[in-house]
Protein backbone atom coordinates (compact mmCIF):
# COMPACT_ATOMS: atom_id res chain seq x y z
CA UNK A 1 0.00 0.00 0.00
CA UNK A 2 1.08 3.81 -1.09
CA UNK A 3 -0.07 6.75 0.70
CA UNK A 4 1.96 10.03 0.73
CA UNK A 5 4.31 7.87 -0.63
CA UNK A 6 6.32 10.32 -2.53
CA UNK A 7 8.72 12.20 -0.39
CA UNK A 8 9.67 15.07 -2.64
CA UNK A 9 6.00 16.23 -2.37
CA UNK A 10 4.05 18.24 0.12
CA UNK A 11 1.89 16.43 2.55
CA UNK A 12 -1.25 16.87 4.08
CA UNK A 13 -4.00 15.60 5.98
CA UNK A 14 -6.48 16.96 7.89
CA UNK A 15 -7.29 13.42 9.77
CA UNK A 16 -10.33 14.91 11.68
CA UNK A 17 -11.99 14.66 8.53
CA UNK A 18 -10.89 11.64 7.74
CA UNK A 19 -12.91 7.80 8.57
CA UNK A 20 -11.39 5.72 11.04
CA UNK A 21 -10.43 2.48 9.47
CA UNK A 22 -10.41 -0.82 11.74
CA UNK A 23 -7.19 -2.64 11.91
CA UNK A 24 -6.60 -6.37 12.43
CA UNK A 25 -7.13 -5.97 16.17
CA UNK A 26 -10.69 -5.33 17.52
CA UNK A 27 -11.49 -2.33 18.95
CA UNK A 28 -8.09 -0.87 17.35
CA UNK A 29 -8.99 1.98 14.62
CA UNK A 30 -6.59 3.96 12.26
CA UNK A 31 -6.22 7.13 10.38
CA UNK A 32 -3.34 7.04 7.75
CA UNK A 33 -1.19 9.75 6.97
CA UNK A 34 1.47 8.20 4.95
CA UNK A 35 2.30 4.73 4.48
CA UNK A 36 4.76 2.53 2.20
CA UNK A 37 4.25 -0.83 2.23
CA UNK A 38 1.30 -3.56 3.91
CA UNK A 39 0.77 -4.70 7.62
CA UNK A 40 4.56 -4.04 7.96
CA UNK A 41 5.18 -0.92 6.75
CA UNK A 42 7.10 2.65 7.16
CA UNK A 43 4.11 4.78 8.21
CA UNK A 44 2.65 7.58 10.05
CA UNK A 45 -0.78 6.69 11.62
CA UNK A 46 -3.17 8.38 14.15
CA UNK A 47 -4.12 5.01 16.09
CA UNK A 48 -7.19 5.09 18.57
CA UNK A 49 -7.71 2.09 20.79
CA UNK A 50 -11.56 1.64 22.46
CA UNK A 51 -11.52 1.25 26.38
CA UNK A 52 -10.38 -2.25 27.55
CA UNK A 53 -8.97 -3.18 23.95
CA UNK A 54 -5.46 -4.40 23.71
CA UNK A 55 -2.65 -5.17 20.71
CA UNK A 56 -1.04 -8.39 20.64
CA UNK A 57 2.82 -8.60 21.44
CA UNK A 58 5.06 -7.71 18.93
CA UNK A 59 8.39 -6.09 18.02
CA UNK A 60 9.75 -3.18 16.71
CA UNK A 61 12.57 -3.83 14.26
CA UNK A 62 11.80 -0.58 12.85
CA UNK A 63 11.16 0.90 15.92
CA UNK A 64 7.86 2.94 16.75
CA UNK A 65 7.70 6.37 17.98
CA UNK A 66 4.69 7.92 19.72
CA UNK A 67 2.82 10.84 21.48
CA UNK A 68 0.03 10.44 23.00
CA UNK A 69 -2.90 12.66 21.84
CA UNK A 70 -5.83 11.33 24.07
CA UNK A 71 -6.78 8.90 27.02
CA UNK A 72 -3.72 6.84 29.08
CA UNK A 73 -1.80 4.74 26.05
CA UNK A 74 -0.67 1.05 28.29
CA UNK A 75 1.66 -1.90 28.33
CA UNK A 76 3.65 -3.98 30.24
CA UNK A 77 6.85 -1.02 31.14
CA UNK A 78 3.75 1.32 32.61
CA UNK A 79 0.73 3.85 31.57
CA UNK A 80 1.40 6.77 29.22
CA UNK A 81 -1.19 10.16 29.83
CA UNK A 82 -2.13 12.67 27.43
CA UNK A 83 1.09 14.16 26.22
CA UNK A 84 3.82 11.25 26.68
CA UNK A 85 6.78 11.47 24.10
CA UNK A 86 7.63 7.73 23.77
CA UNK A 87 10.89 6.25 21.55
CA UNK A 88 10.75 2.08 21.22
CA UNK A 89 13.88 1.58 19.68
CA UNK A 90 14.59 -1.20 16.66
CA UNK A 91 14.76 -4.64 18.47
CA UNK A 92 12.15 -3.52 21.61
CA UNK A 93 8.96 -5.09 22.16
CA UNK A 94 5.87 -4.68 24.23
CA UNK A 95 2.20 -5.90 24.43
CA UNK A 96 0.02 -2.42 24.13
CA UNK A 97 -3.90 -1.82 25.61
CA UNK A 98 -5.88 0.63 27.18
CA UNK A 99 -8.15 0.10 29.89
CA UNK A 100 -9.66 3.44 29.71
CA UNK A 101 -8.94 4.20 25.76
CA UNK A 102 -6.41 6.04 24.14
CA UNK A 103 -5.38 8.05 20.79
CA UNK A 104 -1.88 8.49 19.93
CA UNK A 105 0.53 9.58 17.10
CA UNK A 106 2.78 6.90 15.98
CA UNK A 107 4.74 6.20 13.12
CA UNK A 108 6.78 3.10 12.84
CA UNK A 109 9.85 1.88 10.52
CA UNK A 110 11.67 5.00 10.82
CA UNK A 111 14.44 4.78 12.93
CA UNK A 112 17.98 4.84 12.48
CA UNK A 113 18.52 0.67 12.88
CA UNK A 114 21.58 1.52 15.29
CA UNK A 115 19.70 3.24 17.57
CA UNK A 116 18.90 1.39 20.68
CA UNK A 117 17.86 4.51 23.11
CA UNK A 118 14.89 4.40 24.85
CA UNK A 119 12.88 7.61 25.26
CA UNK A 120 9.97 8.70 27.75
CA UNK A 121 9.08 12.55 28.49
CA UNK A 122 6.11 13.90 29.82
CA UNK A 123 5.96 17.09 27.53
CA UNK A 124 3.34 18.19 29.62
CA UNK A 125 5.86 18.12 32.77
CA UNK A 126 8.58 19.72 30.58
CA UNK A 127 9.20 24.07 30.40
CA UNK A 128 9.77 25.30 26.90
CA UNK A 129 12.25 26.86 26.03
CA UNK A 130 12.70 30.72 23.84
CA UNK A 131 14.02 29.86 20.41
CA UNK A 132 12.93 33.51 19.06
CA UNK A 133 10.36 34.97 16.57
CA UNK A 134 7.47 33.91 18.64
CA UNK A 135 8.66 30.41 18.91
CA UNK A 136 9.27 28.13 22.03
CA UNK A 137 10.33 24.37 21.95
CA UNK A 138 10.70 21.43 23.94
CA UNK A 139 13.22 19.25 23.14
CA UNK A 140 12.67 15.80 22.46
CA UNK A 141 15.26 13.78 20.67
CA UNK A 142 18.13 14.43 18.12
CA UNK A 143 20.87 12.58 16.52
CA UNK A 144 22.45 13.20 13.50
CA UNK A 145 19.65 12.55 11.17
CA UNK A 146 16.06 14.21 12.71
CA UNK A 147 15.14 16.23 15.15
CA UNK A 148 12.28 15.70 17.18
CA UNK A 149 10.56 18.77 19.17
CA UNK A 150 7.53 20.22 20.87
CA UNK A 151 7.27 23.94 19.50
CA UNK A 152 4.75 26.80 20.98
CA UNK A 153 3.88 29.22 18.71
CA UNK A 154 2.55 32.52 19.81
CA UNK A 155 -0.85 33.74 18.23
CA UNK A 156 -0.07 35.69 14.99
CA UNK A 157 3.76 34.11 14.91
CA UNK A 158 5.17 34.22 11.38
CA UNK A 159 7.47 31.27 10.86
CA UNK A 160 9.46 31.11 7.95
CA UNK A 161 12.37 27.74 7.60
CA UNK A 162 14.41 28.59 4.50
CA UNK A 163 16.26 25.10 4.52
CA UNK A 164 16.06 21.99 5.62
CA UNK A 165 16.19 18.21 4.71
CA UNK A 166 12.12 17.71 5.53
CA UNK A 167 9.56 18.86 7.87
CA UNK A 168 6.69 17.40 9.56
CA UNK A 169 4.43 18.78 12.06
CA UNK A 170 1.47 17.75 14.09
CA UNK A 171 -1.23 20.13 15.56
CA UNK A 172 -1.87 19.02 19.01
CA UNK A 173 -3.71 21.90 19.73
CA UNK A 174 -4.39 25.65 17.91
CA UNK A 175 -4.32 26.21 14.33
CA UNK A 176 -1.71 27.46 11.88
CA UNK A 177 -2.31 28.52 8.52
CA UNK A 178 0.63 27.58 5.50
CA UNK A 179 0.08 27.31 1.59
CA UNK A 180 -3.28 29.29 2.19
CA UNK A 181 -4.70 25.66 4.32
CA UNK A 182 -5.48 26.08 7.20
CA UNK A 183 -4.15 23.34 10.03
CA UNK A 184 -5.98 22.81 13.16
CA UNK A 185 -5.38 20.07 15.88
CA UNK A 186 -5.00 16.38 14.74
CA UNK A 187 -3.89 18.30 11.45
CA UNK A 188 -0.65 17.00 9.34
CA UNK A 189 1.90 18.34 7.08
CA UNK A 190 5.09 16.66 5.61
CA UNK A 191 7.53 19.48 3.33
CA UNK A 192 10.12 17.66 1.28
CA UNK A 193 13.76 18.77 1.79
CA UNK A 194 14.03 22.24 0.42
CA UNK A 195 10.41 23.42 0.24
CA UNK A 196 10.54 26.67 2.26
CA UNK A 197 7.89 26.65 5.25
CA UNK A 198 5.87 29.75 5.45
CA UNK A 199 3.01 29.27 8.06
CA UNK A 200 1.13 32.17 10.28
CA UNK A 201 0.14 30.96 13.49
CA UNK A 202 -3.47 31.35 14.68
CA UNK A 203 -5.15 33.74 16.93
CA UNK A 204 -4.67 31.45 19.71
CA UNK A 205 -1.16 30.24 18.70
CA UNK A 206 -0.63 26.19 18.39
CA UNK A 207 1.04 23.77 19.44
CA UNK A 208 2.97 21.08 17.60
CA UNK A 209 4.33 18.31 17.47
CA UNK A 210 7.75 19.00 15.20
CA UNK A 211 9.95 16.34 13.31
CA UNK A 212 13.02 17.93 10.86
CA UNK A 213 15.94 16.64 9.03
CA UNK A 214 14.74 13.23 8.70
CA UNK A 215 14.00 13.21 4.88
CA UNK A 216 17.35 13.77 3.27
CA UNK A 217 17.81 9.44 2.54
CA UNK A 218 15.19 7.75 0.30
CA UNK A 219 12.26 6.80 2.38
CA UNK A 220 11.40 2.65 1.62
CA UNK A 221 9.40 0.03 2.56
CA UNK A 222 10.91 -2.31 5.02
CA UNK A 223 11.32 -5.94 3.46
CA UNK A 224 8.90 -8.25 4.60
CA UNK A 225 9.87 -10.81 7.45
CA UNK A 226 12.41 -7.57 8.50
Amino acid sequence: MELNANFDRRAAVHADQEPWIASPMKGVDRRMLDRVGGEVARATTIVRYAPGSAFSAHTHTGGEEYLVLDGVFQDEHGDFPVGTYVRNPPTSSHTPSSAPGATIFVKLWQFDMEDRQQVTIDTNREPPRPVGGGVSEIPLFEDARERVRIELWEPGAEISIAAHDGFEALVIKGSFVEGGETFQANSWLRLPPGSPLKAVAGEAGARLWVKSGHLAEPQTAPQIGD
